[in-house]
Parts: C-alpha cells; structure tokens; sequence
C-alpha cells in the first residue's frame, strides 16, 4: 500500500499566522486554488481508497481530488473520515496570533520552537500524543488496503509521522518543511519496514523550491 499523504489546503489563518488546531477552518481562495491544481496533477491516477480528516479544510481537499477524478472507480469510492489524522491540539493557543502567543507565553512559545517535543501546550496535546494517534491511523489504513489510498491531514501530523517513519526523534520536527497541497508518500509492504519515497513535493502548485515560512501551524 502507497499512502499519499496532502496537507490540506491554505487557509486564511495559516496567511495570517494564526494558531489553528483543531478549529475547523475553511480554505481561503487560494487554498481552493492549491486544491483544484493537486487534483488535476493526480487526476488520472486510481486510488483504492479516500481518507481525511474530519476537518473541513482537510475534507474539502480530497473532495476536490475525488471531483477531478477521471477513474471510475474512484468517483464511486466514499471518503473514509480518520479522527486520528485531525491536526493537533493546540489549546488555548487555538484561534490567537503567533503575536498574541508570544506576549501571553513567551517562555514556552520559545520552548516550543527549541524544543518541540517537549511541549504541552496550554490544554492541548504534545507531539507524542499526536504521533501516537496519527501512526494508529496510518496503521488502520494500512491493514485495510493493498492498493494506493490519498488522504488529506495537517501539518503536525505529517511532520510527526515522517519522523515515526523515518526513525528521527521527535525534536527533528522542524526539520521538516510541509507546504499547503504538498503531497508526501509513504509506502507499505508486507515483511519490509515502511519507506518514504516522496517528501513535500509542491511542483503541481507551479514552483516546488518556494514554499512560504508560517508563523503558526
């Protein structure tokens, strides 16, 4: 099983620099845009199975692959909600400016991006929880299909699992620089450990070697 992992679209809040999490926001324009080109790009490709996250943004990304679909079979395939693929949760950091963050919490704000792995933020997960979740949801996945399956999620957890995957700690999470509609894939076979053969990619959004810096996730 190939897992063609996207994160979702932009929204107005990742523009803004806004802490996001799990509110469910909507794609701005561009982010619509970002999805329409993602889905022309694998347009001709058939998967064996959709998934997302229950967030709009998330959903509403892979609805637009599944539009642009020019398989028969995959018009006909549902879209498989995954809880565990759902962005982190940010606490009460959720719907605040990296600004406004910075003047409430500015000792962990630091902490977090030094130290990633070792934050809890105020009411919300750390990255192990995340990580723990989000492998689960891969692995349910996984023991579902044999074929290709895309699914749609979040920065976080495509961070956290490219570090489960990979073998790197959880303090490598900003190591990893995941744009808006970038797709990465992860590949499953039966008695082989899984691999990463595509991280990131952003070519179909017109330049893969650009990919804007967001204050908040």
């Amino acid at each position: 099983m190939r897992l063609f992992l996207i994160r979702h679209g932009e929204t107005d809040w990742n523009k803004e620099g806004r802490f996001q999490g799990q509110r469910d926001t909507a794609l701005s324009e561009k982010g619509r845009n970002q999805a329409l080109k993602i889905a022309q790009s694998l347009a001709a490709h058939e998967f064996e199975g959709l998934a997302s996250s229950p967030l709009s943004r998330a959903l509403d990304t892979v609805r637009e692959i599944k539009a642009r679909s020019t398989q028969g079979a995959k018009q006909e395939s549902k879209i498989e909600i995954i809880d565990e693929l759902t962005e982190i949760n940010h606490g009460e950091w959720e719907g605040l400016l990296s600004s406004e963050v910075q003047k409430r919490w500015e000792d962990l704000l630091s902490q977090w991006h030094r130290a990633p792995e070792t934050v809890r933020m105020p009411g919300g997960e750390t990255l192990e929880d995340v990580c723990k979740r989000a492998v689960a949801g891969v692995e349910k996945i996984a023991a579902k299909y044999s074929g290709d399956v895309v699914a749609a999620s979040h920065d976080a957890v495509i961070k956290v699992l490219l570090c489960y995957y990979l073998g790197a700690p959880l303090s490598s999470f900003w190591r990893f620089q995941i744009a808006n509609c970038s797709l990465t894939i992860i590949e499953f076979g039966e008695g082989k450990q899984p691999r990463v053969s595509l991280m990131g990619d952003a070519h179909h959004l017109g330049s893969g070697f650009e990919k804007a810096e967001q204050k908040a996730l």
